[in-house]
């Protein structure tokens, strides 16, 4: 399942997506949670009893904002929490 995080607002649409069936398989420790620098991840128990990553409630609204310091408007290549989730489960829409 994919889980998105975020809002869309008149600059843009801006959400963080985590793919809960691959950050199930994490091999990397649960990497994202240390490399955001904001720590915006937090470990929670899915439905299903998974453990799985998502973004703190008071982060949702104000992504664009907080994920700036790690992706400026002039571009980037990679981000940190991207690159430590080894499975490929975090993309973000803008």
């Amino acid at each position: 399942m994919i889980a998105n995080y975020g809002y869309k607002d008149g600059s843009g649409e801006y959400y963080i997506s985590i793919d809960t069936d691959k950050c199930i398989d994490c091999t990397a420790g649960r990497a994202c949670l240390t490399a955001c620098q904001k720590q915006m991840f937090e470990s929670m128990t899915d439905d299903y009893d998974d453990e799985v990553m998502s973004i703190k409630t008071p982060f949702r609204r104000t992504l664009a904002y907080d994920c700036a310091d790690c992706k400026p408007a002039a571009g980037y290549t990679s981000l940190p929490c991207s690159t430590a989730c080894t499975p490929g489960a975090i993309k973000h829409s803008w």
